[in-house]
């Protein structure tokens, strides 16, 4: 596993996969599955893993956390920068910094506290949750009233932020009076496109923003890297072909669930058996498994195209 700081090259070196987390019918991490997954991901060219909402990190209980923590690690190859996930609520994401700073993790991303949240209050939370695990966290914003775009910069300042994960959902990307305040206030370079394929082509060309994370990635890296080359050499026709492919699992995604559709749809697709989820998610019905199966294993023989 990677250890070393984290850099704005090291946002732009990968697609930064958010995969599920497998585990066995009793709800015990299988490790054999969660390796399938990442060995994918990284025969396909990934090597930076955010284990966040896909995971279900907002609902792993503190007592198994260094046991994921202990799997990840040994799970992931030696040049693969592995992030997980603390909270979203305080008291349990002051914990896991206390777990973590033992671990030579370079940093975590706190996700987003929003049902009882105030943004001053998150902002002090995060500075206390930096200082408890002694580096800079991953900030993901999902909505524009969780943090303003000075808050952010401020926490910047003062050492807190690694980087930042953008990831408000909008009708029409093109329209972001948030973004491009938020790209002013702090150097695009630490900030990467939180919501996969669909808005990655804009926010990286009108944002200017270093990467793009993705749930699909997992079932098809190669592709997935293949548009973030594509964008890097500023090939916006390219991106947006490649980026087609991705529509339907993504449509699934939206229309039934992101988190249980992308959990199934590794399954589906015959990488890793994720099992069931844990509680209080679930697993999605079967109703959507036609849909999901047909648009999975389609992006993942599209993918198949792609040389490395």
């Amino acid at each position: 596993m990677k250890t070393t700081p984290v850099t704005p090259d090291d946002l732009a070196r990968s697609v930064l996969a958010v995969p599920p987390l497998a585990r066995h019918a009793d709800l015990t991490l299988n490790h054999a599955a969660n390796q399938a997954q990442i060995d994918h991901l990284q025969a396909g060219g990934v090597r930076t893993l955010m284990y966040g909402g896909n995971a279900n990190f907002y609902n792993i209980g503190t007592a198994e956390y260094p046991s994921i923590l202990d799997m990840l690690e040994k799970l992931a190859a030696k040049d693969t920068w592995v992030i997980p996930s603390i909270g979203s609520d305080f008291g349990k994401a002051f914990d896991q910094c206390s777990i973590l700073r033992e671990r030579s993790f370079p940093t975590a991303m706190a996700l987003p506290q929003s049902a009882i949240a105030t943004g001053a209050g998150v902002a002090t939370g995060l500075r206390k949750l930096a200082e408890r695990l002694g580096k800079p966290l991953i900030v993901y914003i999902k909505s524009d009233d969780y943090l303003s775009p000075q808050t952010v910069a401020a926490l910047d300042a003062d050492g807190c932020v690694a980087a930042v994960k953008y990831g408000t959902i909008r009708p029409d990307y093109s329209v972001d009076a948030y973004g491009r305040e938020l790209v002013q206030t702090i150097n695009p370079n630490k900030i990467i496109s939180g919501i996969g394929e669909r808005p990655a082509v804009i926010h990286l060309r009108d944002l200017g923003l270093q990467g793009f994370t993705s749930g699909s990635v997992c079932i098809a890296p190669r592709g997935s890297m293949a548009i973030l080359k594509a964008l890097k050499a500023k090939d916006y026709a390219t991106a947006s072909k490649i980026r087609e492919a991705y529509l339907p699992l993504e449509d699934a995604r939206d229309t039934i669930n992101p988190i249980r559709t992308l959990h199934e749809a590794v399954t589906l697709a015959g990488i890793a058996d994720m099992g069931p989820m844990l509680p209080m998610l679930s697993n999605i019905d079967e109703k959507h498994f036609a849909r999901v199966r047909e648009a999975a294993c389609k992006l993942l023989a599209f993918d198949k195209s792609f040389n490395l």
